[in-house]
């Protein structure tokens, strides 16, 4: 690639096999679950032919509780939320003798112990305590806007921006927001930009987008200026990362990396050939689904150091690079599952990697590993998420792992992902959660549907 120069932790079912006696009990007993959401009745009704058992009484009044037990556990664990009303058990008739009444008893009973260990799940993903420490934003915006990216200043300060145009601020720690008038550096009245990357230091700021258009301020936003670059920058812009005094670097979905140190007049490349350069090349290398048509990528970090990590549009390998690398080293997953998504917990990517895969798998890179090795070793976490894609990953100072994904779903770990709380300040709203950052104490959740949360602890 030449420079060029621009002017101006899805859920586990474990299997249980019931003894022997169990199934004999249960086998003549017609049972009957049924569940409605929404709040309505949730009703767990038994009936029974002629079973005896000797002390069926205590025994079945005993049992009575693990059907209470099993439909609390059926209800939290449903993607919908069910509100359980008071059950019932009534005997056919006032006439009914003690002893068919504990036949029946028996029988409810033994069938709600059946419906209890059929429900059990592994009980190192996501614990049953829940928590709420997020709040919803109002923001300026339709209910059809997709957040992808933001970056603070200062305590107070910060952007945040997205799709249809969305560049919005804050100066009040991102209780409210309002639009940033860019029509006049824009120009282009009929393009809905998306906006896919926002980064300051100090008060100098860059934004990227597409189609193509990158922007540049000096004075902490209040004013910005228009970037011209080249025609020939191959992919689109995926990120920007804002440097030193009037310094930037751009990477592309096609792996291509620029860097500038005069405010954007010129450029020089970073990777001397794109990614589908290197797949073609290396193809025969042992990096599984690697090929010439597979190479672009659609999600990328840059870790402290200046490296970067992406993930192939389709998932099934990823990428490295390090200042100084004349190419990305592509890798191989070590999972049956596609990638979704991976970042950098740290500063290094080498020890603080992360990986989710689809159905809600995630990953942590064990440490020290060796990028210019096809293979890295990570070890997994069960979140226990329903299914539900884990889109991001971060960790606040002191040392909390915040994950956020599909469906609105939103971990806590505070014990560095050995083991996860559900947060419920997501459950109500009707979106996916992209994004998760934190900037001190100041956390926020950046989502579709238009939906922005704020840590509240």
């Amino acid at each position: 690639m030449e420079p060029f120069s621009m002017q101006a932790t899805h859920a586990q079912r474990r299997s249980v096999v019931l003894p022997a006696a169990l199934l004999a009990l249960i086998a003549p007993a017609a049972v009957l679950f049924s569940s409605r959401t929404n709040g309505l009745q949730t009703a767990v009704k038994a009936t029974t032919h002629t079973a005896r058992m000797p002390g069926a009484g205590t025994a079945a009044l005993n049992r009575l509780s693990l059907v209470e037990s099993s439909r609390r556990r059926c209800a939290s664990s449903a993607p919908m939320r069910v509100r359980a009303e008071k059950e019932t058990t009534q005997t056919e008739s006032m006439g009914m003798s003690r002893r068919g009444l504990f036949q029946n008893t028996a029988a409810l009973g033994v069938a709600g112990a059946a419906a209890s260990a059929l429900s059990l799940t592994n009980p190192r993903g996501a614990r049953a305590e829940k928590i709420s420490q997020w709040d919803k934003i109002p923001m300026p915006v339709s209910d059809t806007t997709v957040f992808f990216d933001m970056s603070f200043l200062d305590d107070k300060t910060g952007y945040v921006v997205g799709s249809q145009g969305t560049f919005l601020t804050t100066k009040d720690s991102g209780l409210s927001w309002k639009p940033v008038d860019l029509d006049k550096v824009v120009g282009d009245e009929d393009i809905n930009y998306r906006w896919e990357s926002i980064s300051f230091k100090g008060n100098e700021g860059w934004a990227v987008g597409k189609p193509a258009i990158m922007v540049h301020s000096t004075d902490g936003g209040a004013t910005w200026d228009r970037v011209p670059f080249s025609s020939k920058l191959p992919g689109d812009f995926l990120s920007v990362a804002a440097l030193d005094d009037g310094g930037a670097e751009i990477i592309t979905s096609a792996g291509a990396i620029y860097r500038t140190s005069n405010a954007g007049k010129n450029w020089k490349a970073q990777v001397l050939e794109t990614i589908d350069a290197t797949l073609n090349r290396v193809s025969s290398s042992g990096v599984a689904g690697a090929s010439y048509y597979s190479g672009s990528i659609n999600s990328v970090v840059r870790d402290d150091k200046g490296q970067y990590i992406g993930v192939n549009a389709r998932g099934n390998f990823y990428l490295t690079w390090k200042p100084g690398s004349d190419a990305w080293m592509p890798h191989n997953r070590k999972t049956i599952r596609r990638i979704v998504t991976m970042g950098v917990l740290g500063d290094d990517l080498a020890n603080t990697m992360w990986m989710t895969t689809r159905a809600g798998g995630v990953s942590f890179v064990k440490d020290d590993a060796n990028l210019d090795e096809p293979e890295i070793e990570f070890y997994e976490t069960n979140i226990n998420s329903g299914g539900y894609g884990i889109l991001d990953v971060t960790k606040r100072e002191n040392g909390d792992l915040w994950c956020v994904g599909g469906g609105g779903k939103i971990f806590l770990s505070r014990n560095n992902g050995k083991s996860w709380i559900v947060d419920n300040s997501g459950d109500d709203q009707p979106a996916n959660f992209y994004k998760v950052k934190f900037y001190g104490d100041q956390g926020f959740i950046l989502g579709s549907g238009g939906v922005f949360m704020r840590f509240n602890p």
